[in-house]
This record gives C-alpha cells, sequence and structure tokens, in this order.
C-alpha cells in the first residue's frame, strides 16, 4: 500500500502516537507523518504510507493552515497553555490596536524558534535542553506569513485568528511575539491545523474512522495517491528510450522529455514519469552547456 492518509488528530496523542496506531491498523511497517503536530494541538496531519514515505519532505513543503486562540496578559515557558506562567501583566484589551499589530506579522521576516521544540542543536533537542533548565542561542529562521486575519474577539484576554504560513513556522511563537508587540505578553490557548499542503479539514478522518475501514477492507477509499499528493510539482514524461536511465537514478536530457515540458526552468523541481505514467521519483531540473537534465532528488523504486 502506497499513498497517504489525510489522519484528524485529536488532543491528547503525539505524532508519533498517530504513526503508531496507522501502523498496528494498517499492518504495514512504513509510515511516517509529515510534520510533528503538538500533542495539545489538533487537526490534519497526513501520514505517509509505503513508497510514500520517501517523499514525506516534498509532501511538506506546501503551506500550513492554524487556527489559533491567543491569550493576552499571560506568558508562559513554552508559548502555549501547556507551560508555567512566566509573566502576568495587565492591558487595555483594545480591539483597533490588537488588529493593527496582529497584521503587522503579514509577511517574510525572521522568526526565533522557541525552545521547547524538536529542532536539533549538536545531536539534542531544544526542549530536552528546556527540561534541563538550559536556555540556548537560537538561530532565527525566514518564515511567511501568508494570511493573517482575526475571526473571533472574546475580551477580556482572548482573540481567535486564522493564520496561512510556510513551513517551519512556530504559531505558538507567533502568539507570544504578538503578546510582545503589544506590551503585555501573550500564549497560545489552543491550535487546530485547518491545513497542510493540499490536505484540509474537510477530508480528514479520525483513527477510529481509518479503523473502522481497515475492518471493511475498504482503507482504499481514504488512500490519497502519491500523484495526487504531489500537484504543486511539475509533470514531466520521459521516451522509452529514456525509460532504463530513468530506473537507474541517472540524469535525464530535456530530448528526451515527452510531455511537461513546455515551461521548466533551471532549478524546478518535477515529478518524473516513464513513458508508461508510472511515477518514479522526484527530480531537480539543472543546466549544463546550455542544456537541461532533470537529475534525480529521491527515486521511490
Amino acid at each position: 500500500m502506497d499513498g497517504i492518509f489525510n489522519i484528524y488528530k485529536q488532543k491528547g496523542f503525539t505524532s508519533h502516537d498517530v504513526v503508531a496506531i496507522v501502523r498496528k491498523t494498517i499492518q504495514q511497517k512504513k509510515v511516517g507523518h509529515t510534520g510533528t503536530l503538538d500533542p495539545d494541538a489538533e487537526g490534519v496531519l497526513p501520514i505517509c504510507v509505503g513508497k510514500a514515505t520517501k517523499l514525506a519532505d516534498y509532501i511538506m513543503e506546501g503551506k500550513k493552515g492554524y487556527r489559533a486562540v491567543v491569550t493576552l496578559g499571560t506568558s508562559t515557558t513554552t508559548e502555549d497553555a501547556s507551560g508555567e506562567i512566566i509573566e502576568k501583566k495587565e492591558f487595555t484589551f483594545d480591539e483597533q490596536n490588537i488588529t493593527k499589530v496582529v497584521h503587522s506579522f503579514l509577511g517574510t521576516y525572521k522568526q526565533t524558534p522557541p525552545m521547547y521544540s524538536a529542532i536539533k542543536v549538536n545531536g539534542k533537542k531544544l526542549y530536552e535542553l528546556a527540561r534541563e533548565g538550559k536556555e540556548i542561542e537560537r538561530k532565527a529562521r525566514e518564515i511567511t506569513i501568508f494570511d493573517i486575519k482575526i475571526t473571533k474577539f472574546m475580551p477580556p484576554e482572548q482573540f481567535e485568528i486564522d493564520v496561512i504560513c510556510s513551513k517551519g513556522t512556530y504559531i505558538r511563537t507567533l502568539c507570544a511575539d504578538i503578546g510582545k508587540k503589544l506590551n503585555c505578553g501573550a500564549h497560545m490557548h489552543s491550535l487546530l491545523r485547518t491545513s497542510s499542503s493540499m490536505f484540509t479539514l474537510d477530508t480528514a478522518i479520525t483513527l477510529n474512522e481509518l479503523k473502522e475501514l481497515a475492518e471493511k477492507q475498504q482503507l482504499q477509499k481514504a488512500l490519497l495517491t502519491l500523484d495526487s499528493a504531489l500537484q504543486q510539482y511539475s509533470s514531466i514524461v520521459v521516451s522509452s528510450k529514456a525509460n532504463k536511465l530513468l530506473y537507474n537514478g541517472n540524469k535525464i536530457e530535456q530530448r528526451f522529455f515527452e510531455k511537461g515540458n513546455q515551461e521548466i526552468k533551471q532549478g524546478q523541481k518535477v515529478l518524473g514519469y516513464d513513458n508508461q505514467n508510472n511515477l518514479i521519483g522526484i527530480y531537480e531540473i539543472s543546466k549544463e552547456k546550455d542544456r537541461l537534465y532533470m537529475k534525480p532528488l529521491k527515486i521511490l523504486l
């Protein structure tokens, strides 16, 4: 079985818990997730199965959507409701000012990851160091907020935001940064992931629903094909003469491209298909001596 299940992760489960349950449910070893969702968060968690696990990084490259509730006036160690309170401040709940500050985060900027995160520094995860009471300098990373809007005001201290952002964005850090800019501190009260690349809430299924499909031997109903999950990439079909080169992981010259040859450019990532329309892998377009090639990044065979 190869493809992706769009799982609705409920609160209380870690992303690894979900992987273990899916593995047991479908009785298949090769299972992996496409990006950690904290235990207290819920929502869309695409789970890769079989050959799809090889392409998890590429499936993750799309935009992410979140709905978060921000609590103003209280800062915590983890930047969410699970942490210890480190500061409380009085403030005026000014909807106009809150809106102005929230909208100021639209665009690309550098975000410093929280100490309580799975990012590794010298082989150790930041949250492990944080639990030891250590705080180290973190390198700020470029992230993009494509869209951010307030969907609900809940005075005296909360409001809800919808965010569309790039991968690697920490929403709890965004909430904390909003609080800093408002000079009152803040933390993320709750988080719902509404989308991950092309995967959305309306097509997500719970673990119980997956189990029911497994019992009825109808898992294919919920399994999305690799092609469908990678729609953000252009496709190139090679001629029969290049099939062997494709299977062996060689670079393929442009003259062997049969379809999808129109608007490709250097540095672009593309899906590579043999002449029977079988997906073979993900490739990058390179240029050598004025000739375009597609070079393998990840092969599925």
